[in-house]
């Protein structure tokens, strides 16, 4: 296929470089971080409406939901670019609630709308291994299976458009405490007096062996804290939660607490840390370190 591509980012790059390893014709809108290897792999337009007006469809990963408007509804954007019949794909993490409405807009204009985030970070964007969750109607799935299937591995069609987004943001509630529980679990045992690595190891071959302490515990140990994931980045993923919850009526006690110590984080300068950063709020409180 040809699909316009907008949003080559941390995950967008690898994104765009798995579906031309399959075969598809990636065009993508002119942007001065462009890297040489997207250059020379990628057709360059003017914009996003040229992209998308050559193109079959439009995929979308940019960071927020403002973002997710500007690229589809502003000057030089997807909608400009749009026909009958064309599908466009958004693989952000945004609002559910913003997702119906531009899916509507969309849906005005005669094409297909799928809300497609993903999970997985940029390990799992390099090496085509996303669980991505859709949301939007059956045939735009079937069209577009064989694009998620050159860039991830846990593909499901979750229910209509919005859906994608709601698992999305339930999927950061989970990795948010988990990251929170993980921290708390390895300073309480370092300040115990055990080594922190030790204790992962042993919890690895029991009931609280979790993706999250296999990955993110040893980055807490080893101190590498380059995203990854940014803590701003799950910031807004907590908000969006937050947000939702508040407009259901539904209360996310434990979510605050991990938001709040995101917040901690940022306010230390942390802001751009990968979200396993957040063991060193823990630490602050503790008045103790892993390492």
């Amino acid at each position: 296929m040809k699909i316009a591509f907008i949003g080559l980012g941390i995950m967008g790059l690898p994104m765009a470089q798995n579906l031309a390893k399959a075969g598809h014709e990636i065009l993508a809108p002119e942007r001065a971080s462009l890297k040489p290897e997207a250059r020379a792999a990628f057709t360059i337009t003017a914009d996003a409406a040229a992209a998308v007006r050559a193109a079959e469809v439009a995929i979308i990963m940019v960071p927020d939901t403002p973002d997710v408007e500007a690229a589809l509804f502003g000057a030089g954007g997807v909608l400009e670019g749009l026909s009958p019949g064309k599908l466009v794909i958004d693989m952000s993490s945004i609002s559910p609630t913003a997702t119906k409405d531009f899916a509507a807009r969309i849906n005005a204009a005669g094409c297909d709308y799928l809300d497609a985030p993903v999970s997985g970070g940029e390990v799992g964007a390099k090496n085509a291994a996303l669980t991505i969750m859709v949301g939007g109607p059956d045939a735009a799935f079937d069209r577009a299976l064989p694009l998620f299937q050159a860039m991830g591995k846990n593909i499901t069609l979750v229910g209509p458009n919005g859906a994608g987004q709601t698992t999305k943001v339930a999927n950061q509630i989970i990795v948010a405490l988990n990251i929170q529980a993980v921290s708390e679990a390895l300073v309480f045992a370092a300040k115990a007096g055990a080594d922190p690595a030790k204790v992962r190891q042993a919890l690895m071959g029991g009931f609280a062996n979790s993706r999250i302490l296999e990955v993110h515990a040893e980055r807490m140990i080893n101190r590498t804290f380059d995203p990854g994931f940014r803590i701003a980045l799950h910031q807004k993923d907590l908000n969006l939660a937050l947000q939702s919850a508040k407009e259901l009526g539904v209360a996310l006690p434990n979510t605050a607490t991990a938001q709040q110590m995101f917040s901690a984080c940022a306010a230390m300068g942390g802001a751009g840390w990968d979200h396993s950063g957040l063991v060193q709020a823990i630490e602050r409180l503790a008045n103790h370190k892993l390492g």
